[in-house]
């Protein structure tokens, strides 16, 4: 069930918004997203007014839902439009979902854990947003809807998940924390005409593990 959004978490989320452009946030559509989505509906009663710090949570099944920054910056790095076909690799709590769709965006997301799945998926439900929930092996992708303008992929993975590479459209970006499972480099993937990729390395992250097929091992 939905919880009430009050003056004072209002209040709180226009001061998370200050923040995280003292941080280096400028896209000013994606600050409107995170002013306008309640971050605390993603997140277990109680922690309500931690939800606008700057920091990650703990969520179901021992994962978390990434920090207000790390959301902002990956979607910023795939400068979002309306009308955007973008696959999310990694749906946990689904706020990033959220705030992708909050921008327009037709969203496709993909959730290895069950009860993270089960969970999430009613949640998301209840927006009544354009966004598609798959239980599966985040690393192979969703190839019935291929291919996808943007990907964002919100765990560490050691390399690009070629399915990946192969499910970007031709002048698509996919963003993805790449490196070891302790500490990841922000990877902006453009795929051009000719269906070559080109790597752009932003900064340092920690992510949790990407696990799969294409991504670690358990």
């Amino acid at each position: 069930m939905i919880r009430e959004d009050t003056y004072k978490l209002k209040g709180l989320r226009k001061q998370l918004v200050e923040e995280l452009k003292q941080k280096g946030i400028q896209d000013k559509r994606v600050l409107q997203a995170i002013e306008n989505v309640p971050r605390h509906y993603f997140v277990s009663a109680g922690l309500e007014e931690l939800c606008y710090k700057d920091q990650a949570l703990p969520t179901l099944a021992r994962q978390t839902i990434s920090q207000p920054y790390t959301v902002a910056y990956q979607t910023q790095c795939l400068d979002i439009q309306k009308g955007d076909k973008v696959l999310e690799i990694g749906t946990g709590s689904g706020y990033q979902a959220v705030i992708l769709a909050a921008l327009g965006a037709k969203v496709y997301t993909v959730e290895r854990i069950e009860l993270l799945y089960e969970h999430t998926s009613a949640l998301l439900a209840t927006f009544n947003m354009d966004i598609f929930c798959k239980l599966g092996d985040g690393t192979l992708g969703w190839q019935e809807n291929a291919p996808f303008d943007k990907i964002i992929v919100t765990a560490g993975s050691p390399d690009i998940p070629q399915n990946l590479i192969q499910q970007l459209a031709v002048n698509g970006k996919m963003v993805i924390p790449v490196g070891k499972k302790d500490c990841q480099t922000m990877t902006l993937v453009h795929k051009n005409e000719e269906n070559n990729v080109r790597m752009t390395y932003l900064d340092t992250f920690r992510f949790v593990p990407l696990l799969g097929e294409q991504g670690w091992t358990e």
